[in-house]
């Protein structure tokens, strides 16, 4: 029997950003998995305060090399790994000089958040989802972490929905508090339109803040899960409502065993999810 393939699409994780909830899930909770006998992918932005030189990133010269169109301009895709020892694990990073060469995360030295965070957002969703094409390696799970990542379920639901690759994988959504303040650009959901993507799926984006979102990622997710203990009760409500299944927030010691039950119930049927 095969192993069970699980992909995780994450917006931080440690040691390559600060010790945060998010990044020390995405740390751990990989390892955990793979050690119980899973197949694991596990990507991340290379944002620009992730040292190179410290962690050992190089670059993939046979992932990398497709341009990616983002309001009609191109953008080339890196692809750069890294091995956490410890672990036996490799992190893929997604990079590219216009999103991800400066020096902080998502917000400038005064606190200003990004106004490109929204073309970065794309760009980060697409080029994990046109690298894992390359490597043509069948996610069975795709578990994807905060909100940098919330376009994933989506793309994979609408413009992906046709690629044999993707076609058994169930999506999993973890919602952390990690909230952004105000509205990305205006003209995010045009931009983040490709083939398959249709209007009546991203109305939504006619307000691009951070809950309608998430709300457009639990949408196309088969499952959520709260990474937080302080959901925003907007976003709980919403998940009630379209009646996703569930695993709430649980505790560090416990939380990989029952987020690896919780894939198996997703694929075997336990939970009714979604085509």
């Amino acid at each position: 029997m095969e192993k069970t393939k699980v992909l995780y699409i994450s917006q931080e994780i440690s040691p390559y950003l600060p010790e945060t909830e998010m990044s020390v899930i995405g740390r751990n909770l990989p390892q955990g998995v793979q050690e119980r006998g899973r197949e694991i992918r596990t990507f991340m932005p290379r944002f620009g305060c992730v040292n190179e030189r410290r962690n050992q990133l190089h670059e993939v010269i046979r992932l990398s090399g497709m341009n990616l169109i983002i309001d009609d301009t191109d953008h080339p895709l890196i692809i750069k790994v890294a091995s956490i020892q410890c672990a036996r694990m490799q992190v893929y990073f997604i990079d590219n000089e216009d999103y991800f060469h400066r020096k902080s995360i998502l917000t400038d030295e005064n606190g200003n958040f990004f106004k490109d965070n929204d073309e970065r957002l794309i760009f980060f969703a697409r080029g994990v989802l046109e690298t894992v094409k390359k490597l043509r390696w069948p996610p069975d799970i795709v578990h994807c972490h905060g909100w940098f990542s919330a376009l994933a379920p989506l793309y994979l639901k609408r413009a992906y929905s046709e690629e044999p690759l993707f076609q058994n994988s169930r999506i999993v959504y973890s919602i952390y508090n990690d909230s952004f303040p105000g509205m990305l650009n205006k003209s995010f959901k045009k931009k983040m339109m490709i083939e398959g993507v249709t209007d009546n799926d991203v109305t939504l984006l006619n307000n691009p803040d951070y809950i309608n979102l998430s709300k457009l990622a639990i949408n196309n997710s088969d499952a959520v899960i709260f990474g937080s203990a302080d959901v925003p009760p907007a976003l709980k409500d919403h998940i009630e409502k379209e009646k996703k299944p569930v695993l709430e927030y649980q505790p560090v010691d416990d939380y990989v065993d029952l987020y690896s039950d919780f894939y198996d119930n997703i694929l075997n049927g336990s939970f009714n999810v979604s085509n």
